[in-house]
């Protein structure tokens, strides 16, 4: 069994697809965001409340036996929707350069990194040359998906990196970018065989691509009904109807977004946005109202009314499912019961980021599995794995 430490941690979806292998488990976290560190500790009953940046944490993680480092590191400076200040931004946009402090104190076997796909075409792809040099040559790890020449040169496409939930049994249009690295200084030569893989699975494993609760269409993530206050107001959907219409005229696109009308019929969500209080006009379901009285609807105070077009948006429950955590991840695999939950007093905006924040562990899984079947060639009689 490898040993990991979860950093970023989010709600613990990196973690959640390492575990599901049964070749790994964690034992150590790492989250600042009070909500998240919540639902974390819910889901899995450990404290993950470290700050990574912190000198005290460090050194923590000096002193602990590991095999493997997880991170989702922060993606609002590299995001196409978020500020764009990447390495500038002196709070999340650093967060890269602690993460690779750590990796340097502490010399894990590998190193597995997850963020927006924006990060590989940041700043002109200065980022992402950064990210690289960083790994490669300050901390002397080998990146899947590059290739060194003789003369040093790092020779990569920005497309290897880059990997679609859409295409990992889940229905989601969403890329993103994946960096799984292993340590020179351990592996050496075997890391240019013949016999390493050095591409990052495009698809689900084999084990997965029959799996019962995956390779859903949109259509088996909706629930059946939903409550009224989930259906849009008439005022706000004229108003987004209103401002297509004006930005197509400019030859622009928008963000609103029906899914399953006659003109898309998508069998796939946009990406779900980490930002809980917008983006869901993104992911827009036409579905037809429960029976409900004129009263009910009053209460809801939606300006104009509920509109009468059926259109709604997603429930935080279709976002979990849109990410694998509900219908897949905690999924009981004997009685097949449901094992995710959030804990009590989470706001509803605080699911919907949470979701929208954390990745698709379908995703991850496949790609734990790849990082297992790396180490297990890579290590001879001499490196065995740390048992639990």
């Amino acid at each position: 069994m490898y040993r990991t430490i979860d950093l970023c941690a989010g709600i613990g979806g990196i973690r959640r697809g390492f575990e599901l292998t049964g070749h790994f488990v964690n034992v150590l976290s790492a989250e600042v965001d009070e909500y998240a560190a919540r639902t974390y500790e819910h889901l899995f009953g450990d404290d993950p409340r470290n700050d990574l940046t912190s000198d005290e944490f460090k050194e923590k993680v000096s002193h602990c036996k590991y095999d493997v480092l997880m991170a989702g590191f922060p993606c609002q400076p590299f995001s196409s929707q978020g500020n764009l200040d990447g390495f500038s931004d002196l709070t999340k946009g650093t967060i890269f350069f602690h993460i690779a402090q750590i990796v340097e104190l502490s010399r894990p076997k590998a190193i597995f990194l997850e963020n927006v796909q924006n990060i590989v075409s940041h700043d002109k792809k200065r980022t992402i040359k950064v990210i690289i040099d960083t790994i490669e040559k300050k901390l002397n790890y080998k990146v899947i998906g590059v290739v060194q020449e003789d003369d040093g040169e790092l020779v990569y496409d920005k497309k290897s990196f880059v990997r679609n939930t859409k295409n990992f049994g889940l229905p989601q249009n969403r890329p993103r970018a994946y960096f799984i690295a292993f340590n020179r200084d351990l592996y050496g030569a075997r890391l240019d065989s013949e016999g390493f893989v050095n591409e990052l699975p495009s698809q689900l494993s084999q084990r997965l691509l029959d799996h019962p609760y995956l390779n859903k269409n949109l259509n088996e993530i909706l629930e059946a009904s939903v409550d009224l206050k989930y259906y849009l107001s008439a005022t706000y959907l004229d108003t987004l109807e209103k401002h297509a219409r004006r930005q197509k005229e400019h030859g622009n696109g928008f963000g609103y977004y029906v899914l399953n009308n006659r003109e898309h019929n998508r069998e796939y969500a946009n990406t779900i946005m980490a930002t809980g209080g917008s983006g869901k006009e993104r992911n827009l379901v036409i579905q037809k109202m429960p029976v409900h009285t004129y009263e009910e609807e009053k209460t809801l105070k939606k300006k104009g009314g509920i509109n009468k077009k059926n259109i709604r948006m997603m429930t935080p429950t279709e976002w979990g499912r849109l990410q694998g955590f509900i219908g897949y991840g905690f999924v009981d695999p004997i009685t097949g019961a449901e094992g995710f939950s959030f804990p009590e007093n989470i706001p509803e905006g605080q699911k919907y980021k949470q979701f929208g924040n954390s990745v698709s562990i379908p995703v991850i899984e496949t790609m734990a599995e790849f990082i297992y079947d790396q180490l297990v060639y890579l290590t001879d009689s001499s490196e065995k794995p740390v048992e639990k």
